[in-house]
C-alpha cells in the first residue's frame, strides 16, 4: 500500500514552517502560479511558494489578484490561486471573491490573521472575522488553528473549489500558524495525495429522452456557457453528427472554434429571428449555460418562451435547471460526460440517424453573419463633433487583431460595442468579465489572468474609460511581468450606458445628467508611458496635444497620401496602432476616442423606455404594468361621464 504523505522538501538555511507546509500542499494539487499583493502575515507561505518554483504575480489591488486567478482559471481549466494579506488585504479582495462566487469560478484564496492569542485585543489587521465575512460570498472557508490539519483542510478545501457548481474557497491562516515549525508525526494529511474524484455521469434514461427530444425537433439550437469549457470535442463532434447549430452565451464562448463549420456565434443574435415565430428554434439545449439576463432573461428574446419551444438543460448543478423557466428536461452531469453519451447512442445504430434540415442550418449560421444595417450605414464619423462612430471604431480594431487572440470584455456601452462586433475579430476565446454581478472593472484582472494562462497569444483588454479607473495601475503589472496584453480604452468621456439610461428616462425634461460625465482631458495613453508601456491615442479630431513621450511616432495623419480621406487616415491609424502593438511583444494601451452617440441597441433594450402611460420604465429590469386601483377608476369614470355630459340638453 503507498503511503498518503507527502514528502516534504526541507528548506535550505531554515526550519520547515507552516507556510512551507501550505505552500508544498498547493505544489503538490497542481499549483503552478499564484496571484497576489504581499503582506508581511505571509511571508512564511511566500518563502515557500519561491522555494517550490512557484510563479508569484504580484497586483497592484487585491482585488485584481481574485480576477486574476478567475481569468487563469477560465482559459487554463485549472483551479486558480491568489493570496491577500490580513483584514485590510481580505477586505480589498472581497469583491473579488463576490464575482467569482456569482460566476460560479474556481479558485483558493490564501489570507492570514493575526496570532490566535491576540483575538478580541484590537490586534494589527485583525477587527474584522474574515471567516464569518467571507462565507456568504465562498463555497468554503475556514480558519486553521492547528499547523498539523494543513494538509486535510487545503485537500478539502481545493476539491471543494472544483466539484459540483464551481466557487471560490477560502482559507485563514494565523500569522502565528504559518510561522510556527511543522512536527511530521503531527501531520493529518487527509486526502492530499488521493486522485482527484471522478465526475458525476448522467442518467442512461434520461440521455435515451434527450436523444429522442433532438430527433423529434425540427429546428433545435445548442448553447454553450461556462460549464461546458472542457467539453469542446464532445460538442462539435454532437453538432457535426447531427447538424445542431452551436451558440454561445455572451459572457463565455468556451473554444468553440470560430471557424468550425457549426459555430453560429454569439446567442444574443437569436433575438434577430423573435419576429417570425415559424423560424424560431422548437428546442434549445442548454449545456453548462445559466439561464438570466445574459440570455435575455425571461422576455423570451433568446430563448423562446416554453409555450412554444421545449427547453433541454444538462448542467453540473441541479439548482440552476429549471431556474427561470420550465425544462422539459433536466440532466445532472458533467457536460462532457453528458454529450460523449448523446454521441455514444447515436454512433452506435440504435436509433436511426437524423439530422436537422439544411433550411434551418442555413438560417442560423446565417446569424453570424449579421451586422445590424442601421449602425453599418451610419457615418463612420460623427459630423456633430467629429469623432469615431462607436460601432465602426471597434469594428475596424477587431478587424486588425490577430486571429485567436483571448478578448476580455469589460464596460458598459463598451462591453456592447464590443459584443456586437465580436464576429469581425475571429477569438480563439471570449468573457464579459463584468458577469453576473455586472461587476466594471473586472476586465483587468481577467485579462491578467488569461495572458498568463496562455502566454502564445495576444489578450485584448477591452475597457470603456469607465471601467477603465477602477485598476488603471494594473498596467504596471502587464510591463512588470512583459505580458502580451493590449487594453483598448474605447473613451467618449462620459460613462456611456449611465448618460444613455437617463437621456432615454429623462430626455429634455430636464437639463441635469447627473454623475455621468468624465473628463475629456483625461490622456490613457500618457498615463500608459507613465508606466513604460506603450501608450497609443487615435482622435478623428486631431485636437489633444502629443504626448511629451511620443515624440518618435508618427501620426495617423502623416501616414498615407495626402488625398486620402480623413476616414480612412483615421481607421488605418487604428490597424497601424494594433500592428504596433503586436511587435512591441508586451503591453500596450490605445486610448480611442469615439462619440457618445448613438447608443447601443442592448443598451436600448435594457433601458427598456416606454410611453406606454400604462406601463412603468424599470430600466434595466422587465417594465411592470401601471396598477390602477379601484377608486381611481371610479373617479375617472365619473369624470369622463360628467365631461360628455357638458353642453347636453337636459
Amino acid at each position: 500500500m503507498s503511503s498518503h504523505k507527502l514528502h516534504l522538501k526541507q528548506p535550505s538555511g531554515r526550519e520547515l514552517l507552516g507556510g512551507d507546509l501550505v505552500a508544498q500542499c498547493l505544489h503538490a494539487l497542481g499549483v503552478e502560479v499564484v496571484f497576489g499583493l504581499h503582506g508581511g502575515h505571509l511571508d512564511a507561505f511566500l518563502m515557500g511558494c519561491a522555494d517550490m518554483g512557484m510563479e508569484l504575480i504580484d497586483t497592484r489591488h487585491e482585488t485584481v489578484a481574485v480576477q486574476a486567478a478567475e481569468g487563469y482559471a477560465k482559459v487554463s481549466g485549472k483551479t486558480g490561486c491568489c493570496f491577500v494579506t490580513a483584514n485590510s488585504g481580505f477586505c480589498n479582495a472581497f469583491p473579488g471573491l463576490a464575482t467569482a462566487f456569482a460566476d460560479r469560478s474556481p479558485l483558493l484564496c490564501v489570507t492570514s490573521s493575526p496570532p490566535l492569542r491576540d483575538a478580541e485585543t484590537n490586534a494589527l489587521q485583525g477587527f474584522h472575522d474574515q471567516v464569518v465575512l467571507a462565507k456568504p460570498v465562498t463555497k468554503f472557508c475556514h480558519r486553521i488553528t492547528n499547523v498539523g490539519e494543513i494538509p486535510r483542510i487545503v485537500s478539502l478545501a481545493w476539491r471543494t473549489a472544483s466539484s459540483g457548481a464551481p466557487g471560490p474557497v477560502m482559507l485563514d491562516f494565523p500569522i502565528d500558524v504559518l510561522f510556527t515549525p511543522v512536527e511530521n508525526e503531527a501531520i493529518a494529511w487527509g486526502g492530499i495525495t488521493a486522485p482527484l474524484v471522478s465526475l458525476p455521469g448522467p442518467d442512461p434514461r434520461a440521455i435515451d429522452d434527450a436523444v429522442q427530444m433532438m430527433r423529434e425537433s425540427l429546428r433545435p439550437v445548442i448553447i454553450v456557457g461556462t460549464g461546458a469549457q472542457n467539453a469542446v470535442n464532445e460538442i462539435t463532434t454532437l453538432a457535426s453528427t447531427t447538424g445542431i447549430p452551436i451558440f454561445h452565451t455572451p459572457k463565455f464562448s468556451t473554444g468553440i472554434p470560430y471557424t468550425h463549420p457549426f459555430h453560429a456565434g454569439s446567442a444574443t443574435t437569436l433575438a434577430n429571428l423573435s419576429s417570425n415565430p415559424s423560424i424560431r428554434p422548437d428546442l434549445v439545449i442548454l449545456l453548462g449555460a445559466r439561464t438570466g439576463f445574459l440570455l435575455g432573461g425571461r422576455s423570451g428574446a433568446i430563448i423562446p418562451l416554453t409555450t412554444s419551444c421545449k427547453l433541454l438543460q444538462i448542467d453540473i448543478d441541479g439548482s440552476e435547471i429549471g431556474r427561470s423557466e420550465h425544462v422539459d428536461l433536466g440532466i445532472v452531469s458533467d457536460i462532457a460526460l453528458a454529450t460523449a453519451s448523446i454521441n455514444a447512442i447515436l454512433e452506435s445504430g440504435k436509433v436511426e440517424k437524423f439530422r436537422v434540415a439544411e433550411a434551418w442550418i442555413r438560417t442560423t449560421l446565417a446569424l453570424k453573419a449579421w451586422r445590424a444595417k442601421h449602425n453599418e450605414d451610419e457615418p463612420k464619423i460623427d459630423e456633430k463633433n467629429g469623432h469615431l462612430h462607436p460601432y465602426h471604431a471597434v469594428k475596424r480594431l477587431f478587424q486588425f487583431l490577430p486571429p485567436k487572440s483571448i478578448i476580455c470584455i469589460d464596460g458598459g456601452e463598451a462591453g456592447g460595442w464590443a459584443l456586437q462586433n465580436l464576429p469581425e475579430a475571429h477569438a480563439a476565446l471570449s468573457m464579459v468579465c463584468t458577469g453576473y454581478l455586472g461587476f466594471l472593472g473586472n476586465g483587468w484582472g481577467y485579462a491578467l489572468g488569461a495572458a498568463v494562462a496562455d502566454r502564445s497569444v495576444l489578450v485584448v483588454n477591452m475597457q470603456g474609460d469607465g471601467s477603465a479607473g477602477f485598476h488603471l495601475a494594473e498596467l504596471d503589472t502587464y510591463k512588470k511581468f512583459n505580458l502580451r496584453i493590449l487594453t483598448v480604452v474605447v473613451n467618449n468621456c462620459v460613462w456611456g450606458m449611465s448618460l444613455a439610461g437617463q437621456d432615454m428616462l429623462y430626455g429634455s425634461a430636464t437639463q441635469h445628467r447627473p454623475a455621468a460625465n468624465l473628463r475629456s482631458e483625461t490622456r490613457y495613453d500618457v498615463v500608459a508611458q507613465g508606466f513604460g508601456v506603450l501608450g497609443l491615442i487615435i482622435d478623428a479630431t486631431n485636437t489633444l496635444p502629443q504626448s511629451e513621450l511620443d515624440k518618435r511616432r508618427k501620426s495617423y495623419m502623416e501616414l498615407g497620401s495626402a488625398d486620402e480621406s480623413l476616414t480612412k487616415k483615421v481607421l488605418d491609424g487604428l490597424g497601424a496602432a494594433v500592428d504596433e502593438v503586436v511587435h512591441e511583444n508586451g503591453p500596450g494601451l490605445i486610448d480611442l476616442r469615439v462619440s457618445r452617440h448613438p447608443y447601443q441597441d442592448s443598451t436600448k433594450a435594457m433601458v427598456g423606455q416606454d410611453d406606454d402611460p400604462d406601463v412603468i420604465v424599470v430600466p434595466y429590469y422587465d417594465n411592470l404594468p401601471r396598477p390602477y386601483y379601484k377608486g381611481k377608476k371610479k373617479v375617472e369614470d365619473k369624470e369622463e361621464s360628467s365631461g360628455s355630459s357638458n353642453g347636453a340638453p337636459s
